[in-house]
């Protein structure tokens, strides 16, 4: 069992991504469907929703849906560096599409009135605490991952291709395989500017 710290320290964002991972696709489908159901939201809400993708639907995902609405918005110059990127992605061995399930937000509104204006801060809450708990979970077993955000810009042709409910809001991407190059040196702020502690 890893020290959380530890594991803390060693979670990065990894780009260099490769295939060459111990685990089963039904063990990593495994790890990532425990640490989101495991991790906490507002109410006990659970509105975090997760398709995994695995090889060709994963690398297809990056190649050819992200690819075609990215090169429309990409500027022709900029997009060998784009089209690297999202070659770099398809190389790992899966991709996560995160959701939030609006209709879960759109009853607690409802029925718990006084507390209508937060329920949409706390499910982006419980979406970041579902993605950090799959990020850990997955680096105990030594596979990197890191996080893209080309929502919505991909929004319809996921919906379309993996039969998404409308209630639920693609919110984050994942791509995660073995780990081909580290990450670089991480900086850190002054804890004076970050922090401050009183008591006895």
């Amino acid at each position: 069992m890893s020290n959380f710290l530890d594991l803390q320290k060693q979670r990065r964002s990894i780009y260099a991504l490769g295939k060459n991972v111990a685990l089963s696709e039904a063990e990593l489908a495994g790890v990532i469907k425990n640490a989101i159901k495991q991790a906490p939201s507002a109410f006990n809400s659970q509105t975090s929703r997760a398709v995994i993708l695995f090889g060709e639907e994963s690398s297809n995902f990056w190649k050819k849906i992200a690819y075609s609405e990215l090169e429309k918005v990409t500027p022709a110059e900029a997009f060998e560096g784009t089209k690297a990127k999202l070659e770099s992605f398809a190389a790992g061995v899966g991709t996560i599409l995160l959701f939030e399930d609006q209709d879960v937000v759109k009853n607690l509104e409802e029925n718990f009135p006084l507390y209508a204006d937060n329920f949409q801060p706390w499910s982006e809450q419980a979406h970041g605490i579902a993605l950090y708990a799959t990020w850990l979970a997955l680096t105990e077993h030594n596979v990197g991952m890191s996080v893209q955000h080309y929502n919505p810009l991909v929004d319809a042709q996921v919906a379309e291709k993996y039969g998404i409910p409308a209630n639920w809001k693609l919110r984050a991407q994942a791509p995660f395989g073995s780990i081909e190059a580290p990450a670089g040196d991480k900086e850190f702020m002054a804890d004076q500017d970050r922090f401050k502690v009183f008591g006895d």
